[in-house]
């Protein structure tokens, strides 16, 4: 259990680091007075860390509806100096090589239909070759299934190589991402030269889930709104804000949005909405309802 002043210097440290970092400067003084607000009243007394971060999460997305807005627990202790970029890439790199880059199964399915389950998003440097290497497995499908139902996440340049293979060349302007901390905009577009073959001409189905989130919904809403996939499944969960994790004690981490998705085609991004379906199944019938579609395409 925290103390009543271990709460307080931590939520200090927390809501200093969103008023430094948040991407909606304009919104930090509503966030820290709610947040103080409950300090205040006694909603944080007595609660242990986790349940002291899972109440100060839902204060914070109450005064301010950003999914990527948290206060996040975990059990090994960790230094509240703040990690190094090298050591936080270094660190995604090695999480993402042990879960082979988020591809979790490639499948030719009965019909010649392709089935790809991808669980993360992971840089395009070290991850390229994997991907190409499912790219070259379903290359000769004649349509494709991308399972994002349990996908988390990752790298926008993942998701930009990702999309790169469904469009003929690298003319796709895919997403815009502003960072409030160096006041600049990134622009990512499909590329030019790719491993494997491209996968043209042919239908792409995507499934997702309320529980699809960040660069998932990104690689779901820039094959939707683009035109170049049939989403199948439920609502995503709604997260569009690159983050920064800074630890604020030995336990607790606060998830700071320092960045937002801006697509070229909307205009906007899926933040809070999520990306909306297509199709709307629940997500344990979603496989199943685009076999068929695909199914039917393939023969008609």
């Amino acid at each position: 259990m925290t103390t009543n002043a271990e709460t307080a210097d931590i939520l200090d440290s927390a809501l200093a680091r969103i008023t430094a970092g948040y991407v909606f400067p304009e919104r930090t003084a509503a966030i820290d007075t709610a947040i103080r607000g409950h300090l205040a009243a006694g909603s944080y007394e007595g609660l242990a860390a986790p349940e002291l971060c899972a109440a100060v999460t839902a204060h914070l997305q109450e005064a301010c509806p950003d999914k990527h807005l948290r206060l996040l627990h975990q059990e090994e202790p960790q230094s509240v100096e703040e990690e190094p970029e090298e050591l936080a890439q270094a660190n995604f790199e090695a999480m993402s090589l042990a879960a082979n880059f988020g591809v979790q199964r490639v499948e030719r399915l009965d019909g010649n239909i392709g089935y790809l389950d991808l669980r993360l998003i992971a840089e395009p440097g070290p991850a390229a070759r994997t991907y190409a290497a499912a790219m070259e497995i379903l290359a000769h499908t004649e349509a494709l299934v991308i399972d994002l139902r349990q996908n988390r996440g990752g790298s926008p340049a993942g998701v930009a190589l990702w999309c790169s293979y469904f469009f003929p060349d690298g003319d796709t302007h895919l997403n815009d991402i502003y960072d409030r901390t160096t006041d600049s905009t990134r622009q990512y577009w499909t590329s030019t030269h790719l491993p494997a073959p491209r996968y043209l001409d042919r239908p792409v189905y995507v499934l997702t889930s309320g529980s699809t989130f960040s660069g998932g919904e990104e690689l779901a809403y820039n094959l939707l709104v683009n035109e170049r996939a049939t989403l199948i499944g439920e609502t995503t969960r709604g997260g569009a804000h690159p983050t920064a994790r800074i630890a604020v004690s030995p336990h607790i981490t606060v998830a700071v949005p320092t960045a937002r998705s801006i697509n070229p085609v909307t205009g906007t991004n899926w933040e809070a909405v999520g990306v909306v379906p297509d199709i709307a199944v629940p997500a344990d019938q979603a496989l199943d309802v685009a076999l068929r579609e695909a199914l039917s395409q393939v023969a008609g």
